[in-house]
């Protein structure tokens, strides 16, 4: 006789399966909101997300979420010369512009550092995209460095295979920047993560209070000794909720004026070159640069553009006529197409760390730049939409 099935007291039915699906969703659903708001978020004065988690998109949405509650804030976006690569936070671009408005007891906008370190015209098209819509209707100051056009390398064009920063956010579709060849699964996760708030906000931990690594690998890290322990076998992972959002360190080895980094470029073993620069119509990264600057007026964004300044005493003299007929075209295009900007001249040689990165100094001379341009006061005296 053959014995009867015996049943699985675990079997779901059609309800059952509705209501845990239910509870998958919603659970997804807050979770993000719910997770993000125990975390210690030091918004302050000069502010910007720190290098350490360069790659925490998700924190880079609340930094504009947060600076958003602030009408008068203008929002200063770009890669690393916003940020401020050889600077301390207090001697950035933003930085300045803030404190010679407060010199003259001028009443005045807010200027909040939207810079991410690494972060070239593909990458910051796909950041806004996904992760910037807090600065829709607000005043953004863009700046756009020529350094990502420098070469095929620079603009991601050359159909070689090459490691570059925050491949996530680059256009995911086959073919679509040549140099990247990651597989398709490897994309669609890149997808899903910009599409769900979870799995963004599970990123997050990761990059913020987990090291970088997956629960599993932080579980089962190893403590460095041998033979090894694992700190983390028997902890629980929910007091990080409660943990401090990463900070930049109170002494910063790697930046400011007491960084051995901070030195004229000639004084650290540089010496003018020549760049294969691509020419504007088979650039990638300035088709990309294109797309934030009409994503940001179609999001109602009062723009305003900074080019440059590069650094020209870098450039080899008989380089330096394609590098003038690219930045030309590039104001050209800003002009055809209503978009206000400067294209202040190189600052002093002495004030650059590299080709394109001031020091502090630099900073501070191009804020002054700024302030005298009678075509960036305009702009900056104007109220957006965000403001009435």
């Amino acid at each position: 006789m053959t014995p009867e099935p015996v049943p699985n007291p675990f079997q779901l039915d059609g309800k059952l399966w509705f209501l845990a699906a239910t509870l998958v969703v919603v659970v997804a659903l807050l979770a993000p909101e719910l997770g993000s708001r125990p975390e210690v978020f030091a918004n302050r004065p000069d502010y910007r997300v720190p290098y350490s988690v360069s790659k925490d998109y998700w924190l880079y949405s609340r930094h504009f979420e947060r600076a958003a509650t602030d009408k008068a804030s203008v929002f200063v976006v770009g890669d690393s010369v916003v940020w401020g690569e050889y600077v301390l936070p207090d001697g950035t671009l933003s930085h300045f512009l803030n404190s010679q408005r407060a010199s003259t007891s001028a009443a005045g906008f807010n200027y909040v550092n939207g810079g991410v370190n690494g972060q070239f015209p593909l990458a910051l098209d796909g950041l806004l995209t996904h992760y910037g819509h807090a600065i829709r209707g607000r005043k953004v100051l863009l700046h756009c460095n020529l350094l990502w056009m420098s070469s095929p390398e620079a603009d991601l064009s050359d159909s070689k295979e090459q490691a570059f920063n925050h491949q996530p956010l680059v256009p995911q579709l086959p073919g679509s920047v040549p140099c990247y060849k990651a597989d398709v699964d490897t994309r669609i996760g890149h997808l899903v993560d910009h599409a769900i708030p979870v799995f963004a906000f599970s990123n997050h931990l990761q990059i913020a209070q987990l090291d970088s690594m997956s629960l599993p690998d932080w579980t089962l890290a190893k403590d460095g000794n041998w033979p090894p322990n694992y700190p983390n076998t028997y902890a629980n992972p929910l007091p990080l909720l409660l943990a401090p959002v990463p900070s930049e360190p109170a002494i910063d080895p790697e930046r400011g004026p007491d960084a051995d980094r901070h030195r004229p470029w000639f004084d650290r073993g540089m010496t003018p070159q020549s760049y294969a620069w691509v020419p504007l119509w088979d650039s990638l990264q300035w088709a990309a640069f294109q797309r934030v600057v009409q994503r940001l007026r179609a999001w109602g964004c009062d723009v305003f553009v900074v080019l440059g300044p590069f650094n020209t005493h870098m450039i080899a003299d008989e380089n330096r006529p394609d590098f003038e007929t690219l930045s030309s075209g590039v104001q050209q295009w800003l002009f055809e197409n209503g978009v206000g900007y400067v294209a202040p001249d190189a600052l002093p040689s002495e004030l650059y760390g590299d080709a394109s990165h001031p020091l502090t100094g630099g900073y501070d001379e191009l804020a002054k730049v700024l302030r005298r341009n009678d075509t960036f006061a305009t702009w900056a005296s104007r109220v957006s939409a965000a403001q009435h």
